[in-house]
């Protein structure tokens, strides 16, 4: 379908952009949300699916968030979502926790959250093009379930994809969990 990275991302960030509105992820995670501690997630921009109420329905359940700190190689570190009111500025207009605990954090997650443009049944995932997202998830510890948050038009059959993509486990949309090929669930 598409001939390369950038054709995809461009297809899927214009038809973001016409959305009527960006819809958010928390009641689809509340149903499946599995017992854990520790979330790795992202502060959600513009029409992406939405973050924001996810993070504070975490942190009110006692859950710790971690949230990506963008480094000026496009390497990420991780800090602990202090609460969405004392975020910080970041790079590129994100919003980031105050403390850096390094980019090794991400292994203490017990969920992983990530952004993506689109992702395939087989567990392929398109991000933005900067690959912070995969040398993230190569930290990622063994086992840890990865979700892409997209939504369901995002999920498609096949994507361009190079040796360093790193696969994830489940697409999370605004409606529900799809569990991906090769994720171990099938």
């Amino acid at each position: 379908m598409f001939q390369t990275k950038a054709a995809a991302r461009q297809h899927f960030l214009e038809a973001r952009r016409l959305r009527p509105h960006a819809a958010g992820l928390l009641a689809s995670a509340q149903q499946v949300l599995p017992e854990v501690y520790r979330v790795a997630l992202y502060v959600s921009m513009g029409p992406e699916p939405q973050t924001g109420a996810l993070i504070d329905w975490l942190l009110a359940t006692n859950r710790e968030v971690l949230l990506p700190i963008l480094y000026a190689d496009n390497d990420l570190g991780w800090g602990v979502a202090p609460g969405a009111a004392d975020l910080v500025p970041g790079r590129l207009g994100l919003s980031e926790p105050p403390t850096d605990l390094g980019s090794d954090a991400i292994a203490t997650a017990d969920l992983v959250i990530c952004p993506a443009v689109a992702v395939t049944h087989d567990g392929v995932r398109l991000g933005r093009g900067g690959g912070s997202y995969d040398r993230a998830l190569a930290r990622v510890r063994p086992g840890t379930p990865v979700w892409a948050a997209v939504y369901d038009t995002e999920i498609v059959d096949a994507l361009p994809s190079d040796a360093h993509d790193r696969p994830v486990d489940a697409a999370l949309t605004p409606n529900r969990l799809i569990p991906l090929r090769g994720s171990g669930d099938d």
